[in-house]
């Protein structure tokens, strides 16, 4: 780091910056000073409303009681956006019983008002969704967001004429489940990877790097099955504290791909064969 744009940081007596893993994001550090460590996220060239819907999603986090980072400072330094947040000390292993159970209470904080959606957007290295608020899940997640993705994998080629017929066969049977399935906006992490949860040094489980909006729960749960890092004993905690509805394996299906085609769009079609896999399953499954 750069010592005269450090030095602009809200923060006195900086002892060390040291670059740690923040995802393919952000540039990430942790920084020890004389009273305090914190955990440094940068994003070169952007405005500091990049962070926005960040930090209004681990605001919410607090006041519904999940245990993340909190937020201390955030801005902009020479034309790069920061976010400051206190830094969580990482243990060696915990329970999934646990994150079941937290990732359940986060789900049962609900909508106030009954509408799906975000009083921000989704904002990405390269993608962004709108959000905006919305009567039905349906409306949000089929118009907002899998159509915004049909649009940019067509505009980048990424599909062959099968492809992209098979997409529209699922995305009709989607439109239909979800129809006929009723939702809560539950409060969602958004983005609810292996990456994005850690054990603390008491064991206990904490939650980071959200992109929320208030949705339908599968959502949440269908990222978890993409990437691994979720054991049975997660799901069988969630499912005791709030317990999924009829069909929703199938419905699983249809985050795991809205997940896949996130990562098609923003790393190219060695995702391909993922997308493909997944939408014969949902047609397997129908």
């Amino acid at each position: 780091m750069d010592e005269q744009w450090t030095a602009e940081l809200p923060i006195k007596n900086i002892k060390s910056i040291t670059s740690v893993s923040g995802g393919d994001v952000n540039e990430a550090y942790k920084i020890e000073a004389d009273d305090k460590k914190c955990f440094l996220l940068v994003q070169r060239g952007r405005d500091e409303d990049f962070y926005a819907a960040e930090i209004a999603g681990l605001q919410d986090f607090e006041k519904a009681g999940i245990t993340a980072p909190r937020v201390e400072e955030s801005g902009q330094i020479s034309g790069d956006a920061y976010l400051l947040l206190s830094y969580l000390e990482e243990g060696v292993s915990g329970s999934q019983k646990d994150l079941g159970e937290m990732v359940a209470k986060l789900h049962l904080t609900h909508q106030e008002e009954g509408k799906f959606g975000y009083h921000l957007p989704y904002e990405g290295s390269d993608i962004k969704f709108e959000n905006g608020w919305f009567k039905s899940w349906s409306e949000l997640f089929v118009n907002q967001r899998l159509s915004q993705l049909h649009e940019e994998i067509l505009k980048r080629n990424l599909w062959s004429e099968q492809d992209n017929k098979t997409f529209n066969t699922v995305l009709d049977i989607i439109r239909e489940e979800l129809n006929n399935h009723t939702s809560e906006p539950s409060l969602l992490h958004g983005d609810l990877w292996s990456g994005n949860y850690m054990f603390l040094e008491d064991c206990s489980p904490a939650l980071f790097d959200p992109s929320p909006l208030y949705g339908d729960r599968e959502f949440d749960l269908g990222a978890t099955t993409v990437f691994g890092g979720f054991g049975q004993e997660f799901y069988e905690a969630y499912n005791d504290v709030y317990p999924l509805d009829a069909g929703a394996a199938l419905r699983i299906e249809f985050y795991k791909l809205y997940l896949l085609l996130v990562h098609l769009v923003k790393f190219g079609d060695v995702y391909l064969g993922s997308v493909n896999s997944t939408m014969k399953q949902i047609l397997s499954k129908r």
